[in-house]
């Protein structure tokens, strides 16, 4: 395939018509507005009231992965069946469709990098990686990348992310001062996987929203019902969209379907810990409601505390049937990280 390492105009074209919505510094101007749904006919605005102090405490850096007790990973645990783990993270390279301008370029000093040493002539090869290791390929979303502005440009009191901390409290170009990715607990929880193009018959399209009714109708299907889906879990949604990675990444950059506010409702009054998929935001590109940007990543991470896990891959889960498995990760515990790398797993 051609080399796609200037990837994503339609993102960066995206980011330059950022004045367009305030909630969240970013606009949708360059995505055509869908029609709006009954689902997102009840839009959040800026000037919500507070949403801090959260459930945990005025000082909570961990969100909902404190919902990982000693008794809900026990629980975790009960389910594996027949030990059998699966990938859920996609390789990283270059290449891979990324946000804007990011970037993710690797290079070995040297061939080898060092040696020989000793009398038995060893050598050795280092990498050098030059990225946003928590914001490209498969990544999880801290608590300290999205937040919102409540007051006038600028001031940086009023930028608030989880737990009500402020842009002034945390920023530092050196690593967040609070909400920094190394203070997350390891998640061990339930995951379900919700398998849409089963629903749908096929990959679902950019600003396609998943409603309750696909939910409920995916569950019936998986035989499982609401009622599976229990404190601290984590809840993955197939969309199809994946099967555009690394084969068509103008198009799996320009928008996708995803969840909205009626279904991150239910998640949340689900006191879940986690949402993943198979598209960069979890959420749908465009929202039906064209004046907003990533407003569900700011309902569930930045006012409940709810972590995504993005670019995820479940082909292998899907060939075996599995839509009940533990879902398994460790963010890389980079001091004042905004989000972490790595792959996590599932355990059936």
């Amino acid at each position: 395939m051609s080399d796609t390492r200037d990837e994503g105009p339609a993102r960066r074209d995206f980011l330059k018509t950022a004045g367009l919505a305030g909630a969240a510094g970013l606009a949708v101007g360059k995505f055509a507005a869908a029609p709006i749904a009954t689902a997102q006919a009840q839009t959040p605005a800026a000037t919500t009231p507070p949403w801090w102090p959260s459930r945990w405490g005025a000082d909570d850096e961990k969100g909902a992965s404190n919902w990982m007790t000693p008794q809900n990973v026990l629980r975790a645990a009960r389910t594996i069946q027949d030990g059998r783990m699966y990938r859920l993270g996609r390789t990283y390279e270059t290449g891979m469709p990324m946000f804007g301008a990011r970037a993710f370029a690797l290079r070995i000093p040297g061939s080898p990098t060092g040696g020989p040493f000793g009398s038995n002539k060893l050598i050795y090869h280092d990498e050098f990686l030059a990225t946003e290791i928590g914001q490209v390929g498969t990544q999880f979303d801290g608590l300290g990348h999205i937040g919102l502005q409540l007051g006038r440009d600028g001031d940086k009191n009023e930028m608030r992310y989880y737990n009500g901390h402020s842009e002034q409290d945390i920023a530092d170009a050196y690593g967040l001062k609070k909400l920094g990715i190394e203070k997350l607990n390891p998640i061990f929880a339930v995951g379900t996987l919700i398998d849409m193009v089963a629903v749908k018959g096929g990959m679902m399209d950019a600003g396609q929203e998943i409603t309750m009714a696909d939910v409920r109708a995916a569950l019936a299907l998986q035989q499982m019902s609401e009622n599976d889906i229990g404190e601290g879990a984590a809840v993955c949604f197939n969309t199809g969209w994946g099967s555009l990675w690394m084969k068509n990444n103008d198009r799996y950059n320009a928008g996708c379907p995803g969840i909205g506010f009626e279904v991150a409702r239910w998640l949340i009054s689900r006191n879940v810990t986690l949402v993943g998929a198979d598209t960069w935001p979890v959420e749908v590109i465009p929202n039906p409601d064209k004046n907003l940007a990533f407003a569900v990543h700011a309902e569930m991470q930045t006012k409940n505390g709810i972590f995504f896990h993005e670019n995820l891959t479940f082909d292998t889960l899907l060939a075996d049937r599995k839509h009940r498995f533990v879902y398994s990760f460790t963010p890389v515990p980079i001091k004042g990280g905004t989000g972490s790398a790595g792959c996590p797993v599932a355990i059936t």
